[in-house]
């Protein structure tokens, strides 16, 4: 339903319109979108078949190290480009999908920054992208309300959080919109509109257009990143180095090219973040053949087990070296109303895990709900004080490979937690396919990252040696394939108790069961689960 739309020459939109649709795809918007495909879509192409080559090599027994073509960035003496003062403090950030509602519910939230997600937190229809950039238009021109069922009106308040943007990754198309036959990219499409649309109302309104970069795996794809800026900044006529973009270290690859990642973006950077859940996605992902390495249950592999507590050192020490902000990444407990005793252990939780990322020398840590923005901030506060950040604060110490690959703990690994990664996956896949992306499931808030735990564990499990129950038994795909309808009718129980509908989540349990007992490791859960939506 295209007959309304001016559009380029060479594009083609294949979805519906819905109200104000036409105001976010005009066809200057859309110009930016077609000239940022031709000039980057081969790159992108080029990045994602390196990747696939990279695996293959680590298939083959290759490790990763750092890279010696690049050892002159590492030694040499650089920093990266001041920060505008809308992001020198940022101790507290929240973050959710690009819903009306929890856009305005964010950036009330007291949170000193929110990021917004076209990515991990939503689920990527087409309704969701497109009413995300109307809802986002309307939200930085202060525009923007929300009335529910019983008539409660959101509204922005005076003083708000500072807004950055996550586009989607470099693995994913936007399947609706194609430039000379060819689908465009997800994350180009998200920032273009984004970008041209709202990034000059930023800067007037004083805090400018900011993002967040996710699911890098090298430098070269944060280069591409870089030069994508410089040239949207020249196509709207703004000076170089106006945008800053955080990136999400959230791939073991990544961990090995953090400085060289903050070099190429060094006009653009506004620091690193560490994003542990799909970080330990990553590391399943990446050595799912060497049968020597089996991770224990999830709830097991805290950040302060040796792998995760390497990486999030070698961060800070990073970015400090450079000038940078570190942020801590999401703890996804969330208070539990209806329950105190648990609610006080949640919040006890969230407490212990500020407050070691503020001793690291994290300038800033994630939450995922409104209620936990007041512990985190206590936190921060009492180890930064009055000061915004601690930039200054070093991290003595040399991390590498013998760190970052120190997989532990390989137990326990119990009957419940195979069923809770089960449970986890599938609820929230359902919800996922019926268009919501950020999910509480069982007290915690889950995202696409954590779905992608589950369903790697269970393969992992499945495949190594060492993939046997704190009772003797092995964790087989028979084993796997008795629990799915057991914790299908459970998630069913669940779903219909909340009135929801549970039409979706038959498709979920199959989606599950072949994505976690298929003989080859499937590269990411959403990419064909976004195939199957419209």
């Amino acid at each position: 339903m295209t007959a309304t739309l001016d559009l380029p020459q060479g594009m083609q939109i294949n979805a519906p319109l819905h109200p104000r649709f036409d105001q976010i795809l005009t066809r200057d918007a859309l110009e930016l979108v077609a000239k940022l495909h031709r000039a980057f879509e081969p790159r992108r192409q080029e990045l994602l078949k390196a990747r696939v080559a990279r695996q293959a090599r680590i298939d083959a027994g290759e490790l990763p190290d750092f890279l010696p073509e690049t050892k002159h960035i590492r030694e040499g003496d650089w920093k990266v480009a001041p920060l505008p003062k809308a992001l020198e403090c940022r101790r507290v950030e929240i973050t959710g999908p690009v819903e009306r509602k929890m856009i305005i519910n964010a950036f009330n939230s007291g949170a000193d920054s929110y990021m917004t997600d076209f990515e991990d937190s939503n689920s990527p229809n087409w309704y969701n992208q497109i009413q995300g950039q109307v809802n986002l238009f309307d939200a930085i021109r202060r525009e923007i309300s929300y009335t529910n069922e019983a008539g409660k009106v959101y509204k922005l308040n005076d003083k708000i959080a500072t807004l950055q943007i996550r586009p989607r990754g470099w693995h994913l198309d936007e399947k609706h919109v194609l430039v000379d036959g060819q689908r465009v990219s997800g994350g180009i499409f998200d920032f273009a509109l984004v970008f041209f649309h709202n990034a000059k109302e930023q800067i007037a309104r004083g805090a400018g257009p900011f993002y967040y970069l996710p699911k890098m795996e090298s430098h070269l794809e944060a280069r591409l990143w870089n030069d994508i800026f410089v040239m949207a900044q020249d196509h709207i006529g703004l000076p170089q180095g106006t945008i800053k973009a955080t990136v999400l270290v959230e791939t073991i690859l990544a961990t090995f090219e953090m400085e060289e990642i903050l070099y190429e973006l060094r006009n653009h950077s506004a620091g690193l973040n560490a994003g542990r859940w799909d970080y330990i996605f990553s590391c399943i992902k990446k050595f799912k053949k060497n049968k020597d390495f089996c991770l224990a249950n999830r709830g097991a592999i805290t950040m302060e087990v040796p792998f995760m507590r390497s990486y999030a050192l070698a961060l800070v020490q990073a970015c400090h070296k450079r000038g940078a902000p570190a942020m801590g990444g999401m703890s996804a407990l969330i208070p539990i109303k209806s329950d105190p005793v648990a609610n006080e252990k949640a919040l006890a939780g969230i407490r212990h895990d500020k407050t070691r990322d503020a001793n690291d020398g994290y300038d800033g840590g994630w939450v995922a709900h409104p209620g936990l923005v007041p512990i985190a901030m206590e936190e921060f506060v009492k180890v930064l004080g009055d000061k915004p950040n601690q930039w200054e604060k070093q991290v003595s110490g040399s991390f590498g490979p013998k760190d970052w690959m120190n997989f532990q703990p390989e137990q326990p690994i119990t009957e419940v937690g195979v069923r809770n990664n089960i449970n986890v996956g599938i609820h929230y896949l359902g919800s996922w396919l019926a268009g919501n992306g950020c999910v509480p499931i069982h007290n915690l808030m889950e995202d696409a990252a954590t779905a992608e735990i589950s369903r790697s564990q269970i393969w992992q499990w499945v495949v190594s040696p060492k993939g046997k129950l704190d009772d003797g038994r092995k964790v087989t795909a028979d084993m796997v394939r008795a629990m799915i309808p057991e914790e299908l009718a459970k998630v069913k129980a669940t779903v219909t108790a909340q009135g929801e509908n549970t039409a979706t989540y038959d498709q979920a349990a199959t989606i599950f069961e072949e994505m976690s007992l298929s003989e080859n490791f499937p590269e990411f859960l959403t990419l064909p689960l976004y195939e199957a939506m419209e």
